[in-house]
């Protein structure tokens, strides 16, 4: 595999194509057996979300919300 090709490739997507690689990557990581071992900061970091979000369960937003505004700040 020619790694400048498949990034120049990469770059060259639309917006929507590139989140859905981001996503098929990520599935197929997450796929793997045995996960990657978390950094120190990265293990406080999801404690710290957590416990937010256990103290305010309500306080949440849903993904189609957060995904269309990342879509809309990517086309200005």
């Amino acid at each position: 595999m020619d790694l400048s090709t498949t990034l120049a490739e990469i770059v060259s997507l639309s917006v929507d194509e590139w989140v859905r690689l981001t996503e098929t990557i990520w599935d197929s990581i997450t796929s793997e057996p045995g996960q990657p071992e978390l950094t120190e900061a990265q293990q406080q970091e999801l404690e710290r979300r957590l416990a937010a979000h256990t103290a305010s369960p309500e306080d949440v937003v849903p993904w189609e919300k957060v995904k269309a505004q990342a879509l809309a700040r990517t086309r200005r």
